[in-house]
């Protein structure tokens, strides 16, 4: 066994731990009743998770939500390529809010309340920008032909997965920036 065994177990595990988290997040149900509107819980762990790992990580236990969410969750299936792009890819994507993991957590560590701000800021938004993107061509590819008769499928599935967009960035610059102000160790691994 090498020295690095222990370590890439403990990075296992607790990728395995927030995925579980993510999926049991997502029974909280916080949606319109035409599913457009959609504030995802479980991307709370995965974010916390992707910072605290980094990207790679974090996109290999996104990935692990979005299977988790096929096998006992309630996807919405209507042909395999949208449930590949509305569930392994864009909750993996959602990894990519740990791109700057090394910066976030540097910040966090030396208490810059603004530095920190800032940087959770971009990066919650590039991981639900990540996640986004998936379920925008989902839209446009899928759910297009749901658009109203005249309206291009790029615009009904920007608008209709737009709200959701900002809400859950919002949601996660919120809550990230409160723990890592209150709980930083969250963010830190002990190595």
């Amino acid at each position: 066994m090498t020295k690095s065994t222990p370590r890439k177990l403990v990075v296992f595990v607790e990728g395995a731990v927030m995925a579980a988290a993510a999926m049991a997040l997502s029974y909280i149900p916080i949606e319109a009743p035409n599913a457009a509107f959609d504030l995802s819980l479980g991307l709370i762990p995965i974010a916390v998770y992707s910072i605290r790992r980094g990207t790679l990580p974090g996109v290999v236990a996104g990935f692990v939500w979005g299977v988790l969410k096929i096998l006992i969750g309630k996807p919405y299936i209507l042909s395999i390529p949208q449930v590949i792009f509305e569930y392994p890819f864009a909750f993996a994507f959602a990894g990519f809010a740990g791109v700057l993991a090394l910066k976030v957590r540097r910040a966090v560590a030396e208490k810059k309340t603004g530095r920190t701000l800032t940087l959770v800021s971009v990066s919650m938004a590039i991981g639900v920008f990540a996640r986004w993107f998936w379920h925008f061509w989902a839209g446009v590819i899928v759910w297009g032909d749901y658009a109203p008769e005249g309206m291009s499928p790029y615009l009904y599935s920007l608008l209709f997965n737009g709200a959701s967009f900002l809400a859950n960035t919002a949601m996660l610059i919120i809550i990230i920036f409160a723990l890592a102000k209150t709980a930083p160790r969250l963010f830190l691994p002990a190595e």
